[in-house]
């Protein structure tokens, strides 16, 4: 392909993800990879080129665009040598015309950035959209992070993070066969942090109500080295499925999972209504916190979405808060940076559950930054991903 070419596939790819934005269809790498399997003739060069126009233009851009053209044209201006491909040839875009529509730059619509927790500022706005690295976490059930070390030298130890590696952006560490042999998970020292402030202990009785594929799961099996008694649910049958094969893979032989039906989680986990030590609600939401990752997020949120999540999140930290025994401990987390979803929804929380409180500390010295009744984590700050939590106890 020529570079024009490989420009002109970009911004029909664009096309495809704006659209999905604003209409709540695929993920953008879902996309992607479903349009480079439609061009069997682009070879690796060619998809990585196609690759970086269209994430650069998403990093770019601040919000779903009216057509991949503008917002390539908006990247473009910032860079002459992608306006020379703007040359009319075929299977490349046609020329600039005078006057032509740009999609808008910048971190997120000023809407979006209004509802940021105060803490986020202006400092932020590079890191929020810069890559990540990749965080790998040592499954102590089979090895610690000096075997990390060993496995990959080139990395470096996270702060705060005991059993934390973090690596380059994009580094393959999953074919390495140490991963196949579960010493180690891919996981940002966010979600790491989260894990750790459970509090989780040998012996306990622990439900994970929102636990997807399972990468918390694991880390608080992890945490007790395979001895406490785990309970993971989720309404999202293909999600929970993952679990599974992910703990045989990691020696994690007591976790129990359970498929939830919306609407009747309560009734499902009668069984464990007052009876768990702790309870971690990792709760969907906006997932602004990971823009890093998924810059495309920017493009989703409306407040129709914000809407929706704030309802279930409130919905599933009243569900978790029955199960937890007399002085236990609910972790409630969420991957966002807007203030509604993370020490609003804490305020609420203990206005509507009298006698419960929120730990003054549950993070190691210098990670995070108090925010309510819980902390927030920035990727400025932290070098992670944004992120929300509040750790809760119960009265006795």
């Amino acid at each position: 392909m020529t570079p024009a070419a490989r420009l002109q596939t970009a911004i029909e790819i664009l096309d495809a993800i704006a659209a999905a934005a604003r209409e709540g269809g695929a993920p953008a790498d879902a996309i992607f990879a479903e349009a480079m399997r439609a061009r069997r003739y682009a070879g690796s060069k060619d998809r990585r080129a196609i690759r970086g126009h269209v994430y650069d233009a998403i990093r770019a851009v601040r919000s779903a665009p009216a057509s991949g053209r503008a917002a390539m044209l908006a990247l473009a201006d910032a860079d002459p040598a992608l306006i020379g491909l703007f040359d009319g040839s075929a299977y490349g875009p046609a020329p600039i015309a005078p006057g032509e529509a740009r999609a808008e730059t910048g971190l997120a619509a000023q809407a979006l950035v209004d509802l940021f927790d105060p803490l986020v500022d202006a400092d932020e706005g590079g890191a929020m959209l810069a890559r990540a690295p990749l965080d790998l976490r040592a499954n102590r059930i089979r090895a610690d992070r000096d075997a990390l070390a060993a496995l990959f030298p080139d990395g470096e130890a996270i702060a705060g993070a005991p059993d934390g590696w973090r690596l380059p952006p994009e580094t393959a560490a999953v074919q390495h066969p140490a991963y196949a042999d579960g010493l180690f998970e891919v996981q940002d020292a966010a979600s790491q942090y989260a894990s750790a402030a459970l509090d989780a202990a040998p012996g306990q009785a622990i439900v994970d109500l929102c636990a997807g594929g399972g990468g918390k799961t694991l880390a608080i099996a992890s945490c007790t080295v395979n001895d406490a008694d785990i309970l993971a649910c989720d309404t999202n049958r293909a999600r929970l499925q993952q679990l599974p094969p992910r703990a045989e893979r990691a020696g994690a032989t007591r976790i129990e999972t359970r498929l939830l039906n919306p609407g009747q989680e309560s009734a499902m986990l009668a069984d464990w209504q007052g009876r768990a030590t702790r309870v971690f609600v990792d709760a969907p939401c906006s997932g602004s916190g990971t823009w890093r990752r998924s810059p495309e997020l920017r493009w989703r949120l409306t407040p129709a979405r914000l809407d929706r999540h704030l309802a279930d999140q409130a919905k599933l930290i009243d569900i978790g808060a029955d199960l937890v025994a007399p002085g236990g401990k609910l972790l409630y987390a969420v991957c966002s940076i807007i203030a509604r979803e993370g020490r609003a929804q804490v305020d609420e929380f203990l206005n509507r559950h009298p006698g419960w409180t929120a730990d003054e500390s549950c993070l190691p010295e210098g990670v995070g930054r108090a925010a309510g009744g819980g902390f927030l984590l920035t990727p400025a700050r932290d070098g992670c991903d944004g992120f929300f939590l509040a750790r809760l106890t119960a009265p006795c």
